[in-house]
């Protein structure tokens, strides 16, 4: 496991995220469900992650930081904004299918774990592990992914805050 996964943005209650964690971002941009911290390298936005609304905010370091951070704040006025970011889909072959799938979903919609795993011939948990893996939410919005019976699962979790935030971005998106 990395050291960075092991605290996955949301640490156990009464454990602070390691320092050097929330140090690392090109930018740390306060949203009304989280702060999220933006990760670029080279010409390339390669993650997103959901920090804690108490985590201080960092004015974006470079060019592609500023840009991801203006048009997360395009989205956030307008839900059905299409993102314009350089980024890779950076996983497993299985993983790639499963995100491209998602980017075709529209703001608004939702696509059950089920349907995605119908659509690549596969199953639903292999479609959630995808999901879970995803680096770049918002851009790859894997929100718009539900179980089919209920809101499902986000940021390999099944409850907290996590699910709060997913269900904030299909409220904005009038899902």
């Amino acid at each position: 496991m990395l050291e960075r996964d092991r605290y996955l943005s949301f640490p156990p209650p009464g454990r602070d995220p390691a320092p050097s964690i929330l140090e690392s971002f090109d930018a740390k941009l306060l949203t009304p469900f989280a702060v999220l911290g933006i990760r670029t390298a080279g010409e390339m936005l390669i993650d997103i992650e959901y920090l804690p609304r108490g985590v201080a905010t960092l004015a974006p370091t470079n060019k592609l930081a500023a840009k991801t951070c203006r048009q997360i704040e395009r989205y956030l006025d307008d839900p059905e904004f299409d993102f314009d970011l350089p980024f890779e889909f950076r996983g497993t072959a299985f993983q790639r299918r499963v995100w491209r799938a998602i980017c075709a979903i529209p703001s608004g919609a939702t696509l059950t774990y089920l349907d995605v795993a119908r659509q690549l011939k596969s199953a639903p948990r292999p479609v959630g592990g995808a999901c879970g893996a995803n680096r770049i939410p918002l851009v790859i919005p894997c929100h718009r992914v539900v179980a089919s019976h209920g809101i499902g699962g986000f940021m390999k979790a099944r409850g907290g805050q996590p699910i709060e935030i997913k269900k904030w971005l299909l409220r904005h998106e009038g899902a």
